[in-house]
């Protein structure tokens, strides 16, 4: 009963997911909070080496910055991916 109500806040809108493909507008959706390749990984329920190669996708488009933070590189919305995820 309690997952009655329950909304799966990771899908994306339709519009996004039609212009930007279903995968990489959850990414993006994903990229409220900075976060690395793993961790997107896991919270998407996808293998690292796919998340990898639509951040880099993301990332040649504008849609996204990227930032060394120790072993760690961290990605998050650039302003213009930022407009177009809300």
């Amino acid at each position: 009963m309690a997952t009655v109500w329950h909304t799966d806040v990771d899908v994306a809108p339709q519009a996004l997911a039609d212009l930007l493909g279903r995968t990489r507008a959850r990414i993006l959706t994903a990229l409220a909070q900075p976060a690395g390749t793993t961790d997107l990984a896991h919270q998407l329920g996808l293998s690292p080496g796919t998340v990898s190669q639509h951040l880099g996708v993301l990332h040649r488009a504008g849609l996204l910055t990227r930032a060394r933070h120790r072993h760690v590189v961290l990605y998050m919305r650039s302003p213009l991916g930022h407009r177009l995820s809300n």
